[in-house]
């Protein structure tokens, strides 16, 4: 019995030790505003070397601010919403009905365009306020700090710098996600082709030293993931959605 615990014991160890997630590149590119720059990040999981990469807009919040971009028609592209809307970096948004109706909060330029909704994946609102870039909980929102900007979304990926357990394992696609640090700096991400669990676990890596992540949300993921960042020079780095998306995620200057 002794040894059969230990062989189990043994087992689950070396179990938990499988699949770890490392960073085989990453490159790093300014951006044409202050306090903004692209990161590509290569990873490989150690067990089967299957490879993720990570695209990041990484702000500080002292000088930019995120911007909800309502697309009502879906006539936009990410490209031409982000051009539109002056900003320099910027993600698809969240989810939407068959009607093209926004699903979960949207403030958009202070005001409510949707309301709170309380459904299973919906866990996590992303906030810009004049007092910095939040990701909370809907039982940690408060309706009486004004936000200038707001989402709703989920699942959560990451919280209190650890991977959320009881995520989709099954499924992969091409995902997006906003993050947060301790500190005053925030991220919009785009991961070539994950699970939700295994994007939480790349998230949860700790790969750069100077952004430890502390939150991450999910966007919506799948054929609406799109990336665009405006580099110093002038020229774009996009990757496009696949079908119309209702809204989109942009960093701006403050």
């Amino acid at each position: 019995m002794r040894r059969l615990s230990a062989a189990l014991f043994f087992f689950v160890v070396a179990a938990a030790a499988r699949g770890e997630w490392a960073v085989t590149s990453t490159r790093t590119e300014p951006a044409a505003v202050a306090g903004l720059e692209h990161r590509h990040v290569v990873f490989e999981e150690s067990d089967t070397g299957d490879r993720a990469i990570v695209d990041l807009a990484i702000f500080s919040a002292k000088s930019c601010a995120l911007r909800v971009v309502d697309n009502p028609d879906g006539e936009k592209s990410l490209a031409d919403a982000m051009e539109q809307a002056k900003c320099a970096a910027g993600v698809n948004g969240g989810y939407f009905d068959p009607n093209f109706a926004p699903i979960g909060l949207r403030i958009i330029d202070g005001k409510t365009l949707a309301p709170l909704v309380r459904a299973r994946l919906l866990t996590g609102i992303l906030t810009s306020s004049p007092s910095g870039i939040q990701i909370v909980r809907l039982s940690e929102f408060s309706r009486k700090e004004k936000s200038d900007a707001a989402l709703e979304c989920g699942p959560m990926l990451v919280d209190l710098g650890a991977k959320v357990r009881g995520l989709d394992d099954t499924r992969s696609a091409r995902r997006t996600f906003a993050a947060v640090d301790r500190n005053d700096h925030a991220a919009l991400g785009f991961c070539s082709e994950a699970t939700l669990a295994g994007l939480a676990k790349i998230l949860a890596t700790q790969f750069a030293s100077d952004f430890k992540m502390q939150r991450a949300l999910n966007l919506d993921g799948g054929s609406s993931s799109a990336f665009w960042f405006k580099r110093k020079e002038g020229s774009a780095l996009s990757i496009s959605e696949q079908k119309s998306v209702r809204d989109f995620v942009g960093v701006a200057p403050r």
